[in-house]
């Protein structure tokens, strides 16, 4: 699954149990060698921030942050990329 801003404003990810939730695409960056996306459930207010891995075979796919610490630094620089954009 690749994201291009200008392409794919919205995308349909499907969960674990196999249920398709319907996104739309805000953002995407990097961290620490790291890329990380943010997408917002169409209907919704909240963003949801996501880590962009790639699987043995070069794929690309979203997983949770699963570390405090990491998330941290992932939310604070995401908050310092905004506050420079509305600059």
């Amino acid at each position: 699954m690749t994201f291009d801003r200008e392409e794919d404003n919205q995308l349909i990810l499907e969960d674990e149990e196999g249920q398709e939730h319907e996104f739309i695409f805000i953002d995407r960056f990097e961290l620490d060698d790291q890329e990380y996306v943010i997408l917002q459930p169409v209907d919704e207010d909240e963003q949801i921030i996501f880590k962009l891995s790639r699987d043995e075979d070069g794929d690309e796919y979203l997983s949770e942050i699963e570390d405090e610490e990491e998330w941290e630094r992932v939310v604070d620089t995401y908050r310092e990329i905004n506050l420079d954009e509305d600059m």
